[in-house]
């Protein structure tokens, strides 16, 4: 894909010597090709090269007021919505929570000693959602028994979803989950009375 644009100056980085585009005009030029799938999934791995991190592009993306691209940036960064992920897999089941109006959960945090999925701290839930790449071999399945031993052991509420569950049968997920968010929050409002 050929983009040809003028460039201000603080569109311009310079990496190992090299003139670039800066990761916000990058991002902001590709909002305007890309599938929302694909650029949640560029927005992501920029944080994860520590390139731009979302606040710092929210913030950037003041001076690109009224170009194409900065609008669906914006719809894309709602800090009620957006969370960084790892895959795909997981921005997909961040679709299927918010499709079922459900609170967003945490992402990317540390828990009992481990990194999970999703977090809903007011509600003592974790939700892991087991990719095929680090997931399949007995040795990841023990390990995410003992992970979801330790979470329970600690009193949460561990939930896990395959990713044919998560892709293919969301429906299942959906009916799964919101059962369980709805008994949770049952139980936070019973126990502020």
């Amino acid at each position: 894909m050929v983009h040809l644009r003028s460039l201000d100056s603080h569109d311009i980085d310079e990496h190992e010597g090299i003139p670039v585009t800066s990761p916000a005009r990058t991002l902001v030029d590709l909002a305007t090709q890309l599938p929302r799938s694909e650029l949640e999934r560029a927005i992501n791995e920029a944080d994860k090269l520590d390139l731009i991190d979302p606040d710092t592009l929210r913030e950037e993306l003041e001076g690109y007021r009224g170009q194409r691209g900065v609008r669906r940036l914006r719809e894309i960064l709602d800090r009620r919505t957006f969370r960084l992920t790892d895959s795909e897999l997981e921005r997909r089941f961040l679709r299927l929570v918010d499709d079922a109006r459900l609170p967003m959960p945490m992402t990317r945090q540390r828990l009992n000693g481990f990194r999970v999925d999703f977090y809903w701290p007011a509600l003592g839930l974790v939700v892991e959602t087991d990719g095929l790449r680090y997931h399949r071999t007995p040795a990841q399945q023990a390990r995410d028994h003992l992970r979801d031993q330790a979470h329970v052991a600690a009193g949460l509420t561990a939930l896990r979803f395959t990713h044919a569950q998560v892709r293919f049968e969301p429906g299942h997920v959906g009916a799964m989950l919101a059962p369980v968010v709805r008994r949770l929050e049952r139980a936070r409002a019973r126990h502020k009375l």
